[in-house]
């Protein structure tokens, strides 16, 4: 829905939160939810989604008479689609998923595949006069690339094929007007994961290894392939997975520009932060921090020390093997909390980051699509718990405040 002070923001939350694989479920899940969560929030005014769709899903609707369906519904109901969430390939529930998020990567055709079927999806959606996004992976995952080579390879080859992605969406821009882009999404442990290796990949692979593969392919100016992928590629610029690395706003947005990388999406989210104190209250964050432990999703920590520097465990089961070194004084675990809560009974949250972000990107004005994202409602210890709807609602509730 269209949110600030002269409605020139778009917000949602990101539909990942509802189970779903294929494109029967996904929808069944939205006319459970979406008229609900409206007559709430947005009873008298359109109201936007933010659309999680799977591979499945994707090939499901891309079937002319889903498409028209689908459409038909989204009118019906006064809603519309103007971001989704190309970032998880496979299940995002109900079973272990863990590193398999990052499955396939940028290294792969299915991942280009895919993709291109949610460009040409959001192209039929998407409202005249609006542009549309679509999250994606940030390339790889560390641990599967140890060696530079490796990881060089990797960058080369992503450029490739979200070159050919940023082609497509030029191509729908110039024969229909609709303006599309890919949002990179940097994540901890990830092949792109803070603010100095969004930079280096987009100023040393994607715009130079990507303008010369359009040339090549393609025939295709430099200059040319240049702009057309700075414009089309852009980066998701998750509040969470930013505060894991202890990023400054301020510093990473205007890092951004500098480089002349474009800011996409926001997704709005917070992580777990622990300051650190004695053993004693060591003991006791261990107990409480065991209770968010859980088998389905990675939850990476990093781990500040008092000399700045910083430590990174691939998993929090990985991390509480350790707590008790009194080494780092401030662990930041990538573990997606209620944003409207900033304590958790002896641990806090990165709420703080969300707040400090939507201020600066309010006064810069060139991103418009904000979508909340905690996805960890079936995951989350029981004590915090609670119906789906009212949840989804006090997150939209706390972050209207601060627009």
């Amino acid at each position: 829905m269209k949110v600030g002070s002269n409605s020139e923001y778009h917000l949602t939350y990101c539909s990942n939160i509802h189970p779903g694989e294929s494109w029967e479920e996904v929808f069944n899940q939205l006319k459970v939810n979406i008229p609900s969560l409206k007559e709430r929030l947005a009873k008298d005014k359109a109201f936007g989604i933010g659309l999680r769709l799977s591979a499945m899903a994707a090939r499901e609707l891309r079937e002319e008479e889903k498409l028209d369906e689908f459409r038909e519904w989204l009118k019906q109901h006064d809603c519309y689609v103007f971001t989704m969430n190309g970032f998880p390939y496979g299940n995002f529930h109900g079973e272990v998923v863990k590193d398999k998020v990052y499955e396939p990567d940028w290294r792969n055709q299915a991942r280009l595949d895919y993709t291109l079927n949610l460009i040409e999806i959001l192209a039929e959606l998407i409202p005249e006069d609006m542009d549309g996004g679509i999250s994606t992976s940030p390339i790889s995952y560390k641990p599967w690339l140890e060696r530079q080579s490796e990881r060089d390879e990797a960058f080369k080859q992503a450029s490739k094929r979200l070159a050919e992605c940023a082609r497509t969406m030029g191509h729908i821009q110039e024969q229909a007007g609709k303006e599309l882009h890919i949002d990179i999404e940097p994540e901890p442990d990830c092949l792109i994961e803070n603010t100095a290796e969004t930079v280096d990949f987009f100023t040393n692979w994607l715009f130079p290894e990507g303008a010369k593969y359009l040339s090549d392919q393609y025939n295709m100016p430099a200059t040319e392939g240049e702009r057309i992928l700075r414009q089309h590629i852009r980066v998701c610029y998750d509040t969470c997975h930013f505060a894991v690395e202890y990023e400054n706003p301020r510093e990473t947005i205007n890092a951004f520009e500098e480089a002349g990388i474009r800011i996409g999406k926001v997704q709005i989210s917070a992580a777990l932060k622990v300051h650190f104190k004695n053993l004693n209250q060591r003991q006791e964050v261990a107990r409480k921090l065991q209770s968010f432990a859980e088998d389905t999703y990675l939850h990476q920590v990093v781990e500040r020390r008092p000399d700045q520097s910083l430590l990174q465990y691939r998993d929090l089961d990985e991390a509480l093997t350790v707590i008790y070194n009194e080494d780092g004084d401030e662990w930041r675990i990538h573990y997606h909390v209620p944003i409207f809560i900033d304590q958790f009974d002896g641990l806090e949250s990165t709420q703080d980051a969300i707040t400090g972000s939507l201020n600066i990107l309010r006064e810069r004005n060139d991103c418009t699509h904000f979508e909340i994202e905690t996805y960890t409602w079936d995951v989350l210890p029981d004590h915090l718990k609670s119906n789906l709807l009212d949840s989804i609602e006090r997150e939209y509730k706390w972050t209207l405040t601060h627009f």
